[in-house]
């Protein structure tokens, strides 16, 4: 690996002549040099393709196979960018991300041209990754060879959403420099080494998969694993198979894993680092135990313009301590908050005062939105970089997470708007007025709570959701609270605050729907201090509004 490589055309151009392994999928895997030539074979392709004067972006709709590295390697040769789609959206506001990045070709592959059915996409051509047609576009670029000298650091790579207060997905913007910089710190960070595997099993259009697995992995030389879709039970199947010895995750995926059946050989395994988000300590500290891998849990703001890594010291809660610039301060006045303070049993004290905004005074990555200046306005404010997150600090500087923005909700690792999905659900017939929230998860993240006033039927209410077109695949709401009027604020306004304070935990009906299932059912006593573990004992079932437990 170059020390000072400034773009990642470079590091993708490094891999030619190198014959080692590089890039596996399923039954197929490329070496080094032929990913390269796949690259410049895409890079010549998408050159040619482009209309005069468009902007030079290729949206990607696809799993993790091995064509969406090769696009990203594409875009980095010809100076064009990767918008990630996320398949997970649906109907108008799948269309709407495609046509905001202004992507006019959009590579797919056929197992999502049902997604694409019917929807308007003026301008935009299609190309299908596993169709003859895609294979005869490719064949005349064959013998093309990377060329880094059309890239520059500054040059644009990536668009990656990400949801936030105004309810729309907002594409954050990542350059060559900034992404090449990324993977080499993280080289550095991991020691990461070229005879490493790096298996990346989370979505790549996110930024999670690209910045934190396939960045260091190209820099290092390293070779790649794919999986197509996050699979729990094939995790460990494999990480053996592949020989994987890195990987990242966010969410629950950890959890996840460790609900997979327990066998005597777990630890035979050739990973040495997991690094991630939100797997929780006590996670965290089962998955050491049990697979004898170390995970390394840090905080990154999706777009890029903050940072949290954690450091031998770190208190049991806590991210990590705070770096140059990081401070906790209060939205509405501006001030730095003061420390927390904590009780005997570790409980925080003071957290009105306490918990504010994580904001970066120094030095932040951020590149902005795409064609989104009120959204850059937002993160930049008086010349810092504003996350949209709580935390709070102790007085030794540590740094404890807090939670999200009121109308963000985050499931599964996805950060979804809360006013979208309200407006989904304020088509229901029986809904007279609607507030979607979120609540915490009892491992990890979030779950989509709903309050509903009007009338409710559970049965009519889960059909009218899979009717939805536009409704994604994480945001159909775990509990539906009916209410007889919705509670408001003096101003009128729906008291958000205080439904997301009381939960399940109130003295109205509850219905919800497990995990795997799509129809409701009322929630009772014996799930909330089972699975969910909400309910604080059987004397407050009645108080809670939740039936009593069968017998």
């Amino acid at each position: 690996m170059e020390s000072m490589t400034r773009t990642v055309a470079e590091l993708v151009a490094a891999r030619w002549g190198d014959h080692r392994p590089g890039l596996g999928c399923e039954e197929r895997t490329l070496t080094q040099h032929q990913f390269a030539a796949g690259a410049a074979a895409r890079a010549a392709l998408l050159a040619d393709l482009l209309p005069p004067g468009a902007v030079p972006h290729a949206g990607v709709l696809l799993d993790n196979t091995e064509e969406f590295p090769l696009w990203l390697g594409a875009a980095a040769l010809a100076g064009a960018a990767v918008a990630g789609i996320n398949p997970t959206r649906r109907g108008r506001e799948l269309a709407r991300d495609i046509l905001h990045t202004e992507c006019p070709l959009l590579v797919t592959e056929r197992a999502h041209l049902p997604l694409l059915a019917g929807l308007d996409l003026p301008g935009v051509r299609l190309l299908v990754t596993d169709s003859p047609e895609y294979a005869a576009l490719l064949a005349p670029y064959a013998d093309a060879v990377p060329d880094p000298s059309r890239a520059a650091p500054a040059d644009r790579l990536l668009l990656y959403f990400t949801s936030g207060s105004s309810g729309a997905p907002k594409a954050a913007l990542c350059s060559q420099g900034r992404l090449a910089a990324a993977g080499q710190a993280l080289v550095r960070q991991f020691g990461v080494r070229a005879d490493d595997v790096h298996y990346i099993c989370m979505p790549m259009f996110h930024g999670n998969a690209v910045i934190a697995d396939w960045a260091p992995a190209l820099a290092a030389g390293a070779a790649v694993a794919l999986r197509r879709r996050f699979s729990a039970s094939g995790f460990l199947a494999d990480v053996r198979r592949y020989r994987a010895t890195y990987f990242t995750y966010v969410g629950r995926a950890i959890q996840y894993v460790l609900a997979t059946e327990e066998r005597a050989d777990d630890r035979d395994n050739p990973l040495r680092l997991g690094f991630g988000t939100e797997a929780g300590a006590l996670d965290a500290a089962a998955f050491e135990r049990r697979f004898g891998v170390r995970l390394v849990e840090g905080y990154g703001s999706s777009e890029g313009g903050a940072a949290i890594q954690w450091a031998p010291g770190t208190p049991q809660g806590a991210v990590g301590p705070a770096g140059p610039g990081l401070v906790v301060l209060d939205p509405a006045t501006g001030r730095e908050c003061p420390p927390a303070e904590f009780d005997p049993a570790g409980r925080l004290r003071n957290g009105e005062e306490a918990i504010g905004e994580l904001v970066n005074r120094g030095p932040s990555p951020f590149e902005g939105y795409w064609r989104n200046p009120a959204a850059e306005a937002e993160r930049r404010r008086g010349g810092a970089y504003w996350t949209g997150d709580l935390f709070y600090r102790d007085t030794a500087g540590y740094l404890y997470f807090a939670g999200r923005t009121a109308d963000r909700i985050r499931v599964d690792g996805e950060n979804l708007a809360a006013a979208m999905i309200e407006n989904i659900v304020a088509r229901y017939e029986g809904a007279v007025a609607v507030a979607v929230y979120g609540v915490p998860d009892p491992v990890t993240g979030d779950q989509v709570m709903a309050t509903i006033a009007g009338s409710f039927d559970p049965v009519g209410f889960a059909d009218f959701l899979a009717a939805q077109p536009d409704l994604g695949t994480k945001m159909a709401p775990r509990f539906v609270r009916v209410v007889e009027r919705m509670p408001v604020t003096a101003t009128n306004k729906i008291h958000r605050a205080r439904l997301r304070a009381e939960g399940v935990a109130c003295a109205d009906p509850v219905w919800w729907r497990p995990q795997g299932e799509t129809s409701y059912r009322r929630l009772t006593a014996e799930d909330a201090e089972g699975p969910l573990a909400f309910a604080k004992g059987p004397s407050s079932v009645r108080r809670q509004g939740l039936e009593p437990r069968t017998r």
